[in-house]
């Protein structure tokens, strides 16, 4: 298995999974169950999505073609001014 993406939580790392099980590609959440030790534990890193290491490039590419953690102004290309800045 090899990690496809670094989720900044559960719902963020089920949502690429589902995305990439549509396409038909294997995936599954690795270290779900270690955010309930987050007062212990280091904040990042702990989830991931994984799929098999055969797959990677394939699931890759679907990952960016999510385009995550992008505004919505950066996904269309179109740049009004300060980066960074979201629409209010």
């Amino acid at each position: 298995m090899r990690t496809v993406y670094e989720a900044e939580n559960i719902i963020d790392a089920h949502l690429v999974k589902h995305a990439l099980e549509a396409e038909g590609i294997p995936a599954y959440v690795r270290g779900e169950s270690l955010t309930g030790g987050i007062g212990e534990l280091g904040v990042f890193g702990l989830v991931a999505v994984m799929v098999p290491e055969d797959i990677w490039p394939q699931a890759r590419d679907c990952v960016q073609s999510l385009q995550l953690g992008l505004a919505p102004d950066l996904r269309s290309g179109r740049d009004d001014g300060l980066p960074g800045a979201l629409p209010a």
